[in-house]
């Protein structure tokens, strides 16, 4: 079993995949990205490094003996002006600046081509923590009803299409009106927004209406950067009134299955997984 570098940004995913190592016994060495890296991720061998740090990093990971890399967990995008790389990251910048104009997909790109030219083999999330995406169909015990089949559809399909143009991950459509597309701010702030709405366009608490889509970008290298939906997700949904959640299924990462069909079932949500072939041909794109 080949030792992993799990390169851990902020956010649960890096602690679970830390934890699913552990309980197999896959050697790990945890690179904790500074100021961003859960403290938890400290009992596990490994070494706090700068998001400049590149050589560092690969030193680290190099003298440790990782064949493979998973790169997991929260990074927000830098203020480059204000990076310290040290001579390997000197070296990417012009690269990591050109991608990031490009757009999150291709910096990510660049990136996993960086580490690929060290040696290291690229894992995503779901390759090392199997069973950790959406499964197809209902996860708790509640299922999209007739009246949810259109703005799930097309919140899907939104979804989908500001992906392909590498804007976000997510979309919330109500009574076929798009509420709200998801781009730097991030799913939760996305659904915080929806909540402020007026209730005329959106769902409540006595009326849920309204779905949230979450699905990767076409473009996107599905070794990182998958979306997810956490406990945090559903009950932000559930504050914005919607009815329900749908996700790629196979290709949104789920932190804790019981946890999240838990917290759905008890805020009267539904989650959802849908393949893009089961979507009608109005929505197939």
């Amino acid at each position: 079993m080949r030792k992993l570098g799990l390169i851990a940004g902020g956010g649960e995913l890096p602690i679970r995949l830390a934890r699913q190592c552990a309980a197999v016994g896959r050697p790990l060495f945890v690179v904790r990205l500074k100021g961003m890296a859960d403290a938890d991720l400290g009992a596990f061998e490994g070494a706090d490094v700068g998001i400049a740090e590149l050589g560092k990093g690969i030193s680290v990971m190099k003298a440790a003996g990782c064949q493979a890399i998973c790169l997991a967990g929260i990074v927000k995008r830098p203020d480059f002006s204000a990076l310290k790389p040290d001579l390997r990251g000197l070296k990417a910048l012009p690269g990591v600046i050109a991608a990031a104009r490009r757009g999150d997909d291709a910096l990510l790109r660049f990136l996993v081509g960086e580490f690929e030219s060290e040696g290291f083999a690229v894992e995503g999330a779901h390759e090392v923590a199997a069973g950790l995406t959406l499964p197809h169909g209902a996860l708790g015990a509640l299922t999209p009803g007739p009246e949810h089949m259109m703005d799930l559809h097309k919140a899907f399909y939104v979804a989908g299409e500001i992906g392909r143009l590498d804007v976000g991950q997510g979309a919330v459509v109500c009574q076929g009106l798009v509420l709200a597309v998801e781009a730097q701010e991030g799913t939760d702030a996305m659904l915080e927004r929806c909540a402020g709405l007026p209730e005329a366009l959106r769902g409540s608490l006595k009326d849920r209406r309204g779905v949230l889509a979450k699905r990767p970008k076409p473009i996107q290298e599905q070794r990182v950067d998958l979306p997810a939906i956490g406990v945090a997700t559903v009950v932000a949904a559930a504050q914005a009134g919607l009815a329900g959640i749908v996700g790629e299924a196979g290709k949104v990462l789920v932190m804790d299955h019981a946890a999240v069909a838990k917290a759905a079932d008890d805020c009267g949500l539904f989650v959802y997984g849908l393949d893009p072939q089961d979507l009608p041909a109005d929505w197939a794109g």
